[in-house]
This record gives C-alpha cells, sequence and structure tokens, in this order.
C-alpha cells in the first residue's frame, strides 16, 4: 500500500495551508495549481499525478518522490 505523506513533508517545513503550497511551487518551481487541485491534494492520497506535477512538488518541498509516498506492504490472508 502507499501512503501518502504530502501534509507530513509540509508540516515538517513549516508549511501548514495549500495558500503556502501555491506560493511555495509558484517560487520555487515556477508552477501554478489550482486552489481545487491544490485542496483535493490536501485531502486525500492522489489516484494520478502528472510528472510535472510532482516534479514541482519534490522542487518546491525539497524531497523526493519517495518521501511524498511510503511504501508499506500489503498484507495478504493465509500468506
Amino acid at each position: 500500500m502507499l501512503v501518502w505523506m504530502l501534509r507530513k513533508i509540509m508540516a515538517d517545513r513549516g508549511i501548514w495551508t495549500g495558500a503556502a503550497l501555491s506560493r511555495l511551487l509558484k517560487e520555487k518551481a515556477g508552477y501554478e495549481l489550482s486552489a481545487p487541485s491544490i485542496s483535493a491534494l490536501l485531502k486525500e492520497q492522489p489516484k494520478q499525478m502528472k510528472a510535472d506535477t510532482l516534479d514541482a512538488l519534490c522542487t518546491a518541498l525539497a524531497c523526493t518522490p519517495g518521501e511524498l509516498w511510503v511504501h508499506t506492504p500489503s498484507q495478504i490472508d493465509g500468506a
């Protein structure tokens, strides 16, 4: 299972709001996301993501994709 860690990464960097994330994306990565898109990223794990968006998040937050998603093996009953 993949666990979306965006809120934790943001908190670790002192970023507490979607507006602050939006500003950081624009300043550090030259990337703009709409308010609804940012809200969706903050509310739930994305089902899909453009490579450009992932690159911008990693650039703005100084992290790697492996920090944004943490993988924990799924348990299979009877295994």
